[in-house]
C-alpha cells in the first residue's frame, strides 16, 4: 500500500504552515509528505533528491521565490506543482500558471475559504497528480514562450467555411485544471468583433476570478469581465463565472443577461458548467457551442448533453493537448462530442461558426 501512496514535497517558508500541510496530505490515505523545504532553493535540492509525484509551493518566500523555482523545474525536472496560496497573491497565481503550476489552492481566510474547504481542495487536486500530463504542460510553456518571442499573437483571420455552418450565438466555455492558460489561447485568437457572445466556467475559488477576467482582457482583442447580475451577454464579450458562484443566462426584455447563483450542496464543482451550458441550451439551442477543455472529473457532461438535445454543438479538448484529460475523456466517450480538436484549432471552429 505505501509504494502506492503519491509522494508530495512541501515547499513554504512557514513552519506552521509546513506542519499544517503535512498533517492534510499524511491523513489522506492515498498520498504522504516525503519532504520539506523552506524556499526554492531548498526545495530545488530536495526535489531531485527525493524525485517526489508533486509539489505544493508557496510563491513568497526568502532567497529564492516560488516563481524562480518554476522556472528551473519545468527545465530541469518537470514536476506537477499545486501552488498554496493567499487572496492577496491572486495575480501572482495566474503568473505560476503560466510558468508551469498545474493548479492553486486558496489560504484559508475569513472571507472565502475555512480550513476545512481548504484541505477538501487540497486533496482534491493531489488526488488526480497521476491523470497529470506534463508533457502536455511543457508544450504548451513552450508555445507561450514563442508567441512571447513573436509579440502578441494576433486574432486568425475570418474563416469563410464552404459548408455554410449554422451561425452560432453563444460560445459557452467550461475548464478546470489546465484551463486559465488554455482560455488564454483560445481567447488570444479571437477579434474584437466576434459575432458571438461568450460564457465561461472555469472552476476557481472565490476572490480570484476577477483578477483572471482582468488579465484576460488586458491580452487579448474581447472585451472580459467578471459577470455581475445583470451583466448583458453580448457579441465580442465575454463573461466570467465568478469563483463561487454559478453563472447562468436568462432572457429578459429582449436581452441576455448574467444571473448568479449562490452554491448549494448538489454543487460538487463550483462555478459550474453543467449549469452553465442548460441555461444556455434553453435560450439558443442550435444557435450554441458548448467547448469542454482540460480538468478533473465530469463537470461539463451532462450540460454538453443538454446542448446536444436542443441541436446545439459540442466541442472536447483532445487528449494530444489536455493537461487533465477526465471532463473531455467523459464527454468524447459518451458520444456527443462532434468535435475532438486540439487547443490551437478551437479558435478557428469558434470562427468557422461566428
Amino acid at each position: 500500500m505505501e509504494k502506492n501512496l503519491i509522494r508530495v514535497l512541501v515547499i513554504d517558508d512557514s513552519a506552521y504552515n509546513r506542519r499544517v500541510l503535512s498533517d492534510m496530505i499524511n491523513a489522506s490515505g492515498f498520498a504522504r509528505v516525503v519532504g520539506v523545504a523552506r524556499d526554492g532553493e531548498e526545495g530545488l535540492k530536495k526535489a531531485f533528491e527525493l524525485r517526489p509525484d508533486l509539489i505544493t509551493l508557496d510563491l513568497e518566500m526568502p532567497h529564492m521565490d516560488g516563481f524562480t523555482f518554476l522556472r528551473i523545474l519545468m527545465k530541469s525536472l518537470p514536476t506537477p506543482v499545486v501552488v498554496v496560496s493567499s487572496l492577496s497573491e491572486d495575480r501572482n497565481v495566474f503568473k505560476a500558471l503560466e510558468l508551469g503550476a498545474i493548479e492553486f489552492v486558496a489560504k484559508p481566510d475569513n472571507k472565502f475559504t475555512s480550513q476545512e474547504e481548504f484541505q477538501r481542495e487540497l486533496l482534491q487536486k493531489i488526488s488526480f497528480t497521476n491523470e497529470i500530463r506534463m508533457r502536455n504542460i511543457q508544450r504548451r510553456i513552450s508555445q507561450q514562450s514563442a508567441m512571447k518571442m513573436g509579440a502578441v499573437s494576433e486574432p486568425l483571420p475570418r474563416v469563410v467555411s464552404v459548408e455554410a455552418p449554422k451561425k452560432v450565438e453563444l460560445i459557452a466555455i467550461g475548464a478546470s485544471t489546465g484551463g486559465p492558460s488554455a482560455i488564454q489561447s483560445i481567447f488570444n485568437q479571437l477579434p474584437r468583433d466576434l459575432r458571438a457572445g461568450i460564457a465561461v466556467a472555469q472552476h476557481m475559488p472565490p476572490g480570484f476570478t476577477r483578477a483572471f477576467a482582468e488579465r484576460l482582457n488586458r491580452t487579448c482583442k474581447l472585451e472580459v469581465k467578471e459577470a455581475e447580475p445583470g451583466d448583458e451577454l453580448s457579441p465580442g464579450r465575454a463573461l466570467i463565472a465568478p469563483g463561487g458562484k454559478n453563472l447562468l443566462l436568462r432572457r429578459r426584455r429582449g436581452k441576455i443577461i448574467a444571473v448568479l447563483e449562490d452554491k448549494n450542496e448538489n454543487d460538487k464543482y463550483i462555478p459550474n458548467i453543467d449549469k452553465l451550458f442548460k441555461s444556455g441550451a434553453e435560450i439558443f439551442g442550435p444557435q450554441m457551442m458548448a467547448v469542454v477543455l482540460t480538468g478533473m472529473g465530469s463537470d461539463g457532461k451532462k450540460g454538453a448533453e443538454a446542448v446536444k438535445l436542443e441541436g446545439g454543438l459540442v466541442v472536447a479538448e483532445s487528449e494530444k493537448t489536455s493537461i487533465v484529460f477526465g471532463m473531455p475523456r467523459e464527454v468524447i466517450n459518451c458520444g456527443i462530442a462532434d468535435k475532438v480538436l486540439n487547443l490551437e484549432e478551437i479558435a478557428k471552429e469558434i470562427l468557422k461558426y461566428c
